[in-house]
């Protein structure tokens, strides 16, 4: 590659059922709060058939994840289960600096 040439990203496209975790993570970071239609890619497949995504990009891969309902809530149960567990290691940081000024 030259300098000055931005590199060509692999680009794939995942249906929610298949997302791992990395995946969920990345989309939990782009949007914390959510997409808006603004952040929606949409395209047709070889089928002709209209096909919305919402991007989100590693080093070397551009992901196109479908979007549904069911991307929502997998999104939603994600962070809330990474909220639970800051939540239970923020308990288990206060319940030491307690015990420790006994």
């Amino acid at each position: 590659m030259r300098k000055g040439q931005t590199p060509v990203l692999k680009r794939v496209i995942v249906d929610y059922k298949k997302l791992d975790n990395n995946i969920l993570n990345l989309l939990v970071e782009k949007f914390p709060d959510g997409y808006d239609d603004d952040d929606i890619v949409t395209y047709r497949n070889a089928s002709n058939e209209v096909v919305e995504c919402v991007e989100v990009r590693t080093d070397d891969t551009a992901y196109l994840i479908k979007v549904s309902k069911r991307l929502v809530m997998a999104m939603e149960d994600f962070d809330d289960s990474d909220n639970e567990d800051s939540e239970d290691s923020d308990l288990d940081t206060d319940e030491l600096e307690s015990s420790e000024e006994e």
